[in-house]
């Protein structure tokens, strides 16, 4: 048993299964010496509490960052989101620019009082595909936050309601109109076992570049990005994605973001160990590309060249630039 990964989980899900037994990695109790830890979000918070005092040794890690919370939870997300914005003031970083009316132009959070923030808003007029809505699953795994580094899957998909929007308010309370969980929709006449009314990010991008345009399609996931990346670095969490699969080509897909995710967090499936290099070599990334990479943008100077694209006006939400039909990294990466 010397020199393998041991490993345990409290998610019994064939993707995750799987991926650990196909590496021949072997299987031990949450109560033996183990390796490698794919915890619940409740077990995360259990293991971790204030009350047990535990901490990782060198050749342990787990899924989740201990107070991934201070992101998933809205109201503590606002209120790193507010004091990171601060930080940025204080160093008179151009993410921190006001208009002329005293409001923030980057990193908005409506406030209305106080002590009361509007955390999110109901578009009245969404993004419409067939007529209908849709919401985004994008995969980001975080391998280190000093430096912070992550990695976007390029596997993402859309997840679409099953039936037509319409803003009357006759329809507010039909969760098949404005709802896209999968949990409500399967339940729904129109709802499609097969696709389970999904799309593929790549899908996606290529109605959009038909639709919009390239240019606007190529700033409207930049601008994705940029979101992702100010949100980490706001607060060192990562998110809980579910595994559970409802079509087979959901199965395929989550299987190979684990068996990516694995690749990049537990190299040659070797022993943890604290000390190795955070930063794997491209042919391991499988269908994860970089987002973000602190140390090359510090030795870049990348952050401080926010605005020097096409011009100060666009800020740091520019799209990308173009030369000979290549994307060009936007200077925040």
């Amino acid at each position: 048993m010397a020199g393998k990964v041991k490993w345990v989980t409290d998610i019994e899900k064939s993707v995750l299964i799987n991926n650990f037994e196909k590496r021949g990695w072997v299987q031990v109790t949450e109560n033996e010496d183990w390796n490698f830890y794919w915890m619940s979000v409740q077990t995360i918070r259990n293991v971790f509490s204030v009350e047990t005092g535990y901490r990782l040794s060198d050749d342990q890690i787990v899924n989740h960052f201990p107070n991934h919370y201070e992101l998933t939870r809205k109201d503590l997300m606002v209120k790193n989101i507010k004091r990171y914005r601060k930080e940025l003031e204080k160093e008179g970083s151009p993410l921190a620019e006001k208009d002329e009316n005293g409001k923030y132009l980057y990193l908005f959070v409506s406030q209305s009082n106080k002590e009361a923030y509007v955390i999110s808003l109901y578009i009245n007029n969404p993004l419409l595909i067939g007529g209908r809505k849709f919401d985004l699953r994008l995969y980001v795994l975080v391998s280190t936050y000093r430096p912070l580094r992550c990695y976007m899957y390029k596997l993402g998909f859309c997840r679409f309601c099953t039936v037509k929007y319409t803003p009357s308010t006759s329809e507010l309370d039909n969760m098949f109109v404005h709802l896209t969980n999968v949990a409500i929709q399967k339940h729904g006449d129109d709802y499609n076992h097969i696709h389970g009314g999904k799309w593929t990010v790549s899908n996606l991008r290529l109605y959009l570049e038909s639709t919009r345009g390239k240019e606007v399609t190529s700033k409207l996931f930049d601008e994705i990005h940029w979101i992702i990346v100010q949100s980490l670095k706001a607060v060192a969490v990562n998110a809980s994605p579910s595994l559970t699969s409802s079509t087979a080509n959901d199965r395929i897909l989550k299987y190979n973001l684990i068996n990516d995710t694995l690749n990049i967090a537990v190299p040659n499936g070797e022993i943890p160990d604290c000390k190795w290099n955070k930063s794997p070599p491209k042919e391991v990334l499988g269908n994860y590309e970089i987002l973000y990479d602190e140390e090359l943008a510090q030795g870049d100077g990348a952050d401080r060249e926010l605005r020097s694209r096409q011009g100060q006006s666009q800020g740091p939400r520019a799209g990308r630039s173009r030369d000979s039909g290549r994307a060009v990294l936007t200077t925040w990466k």
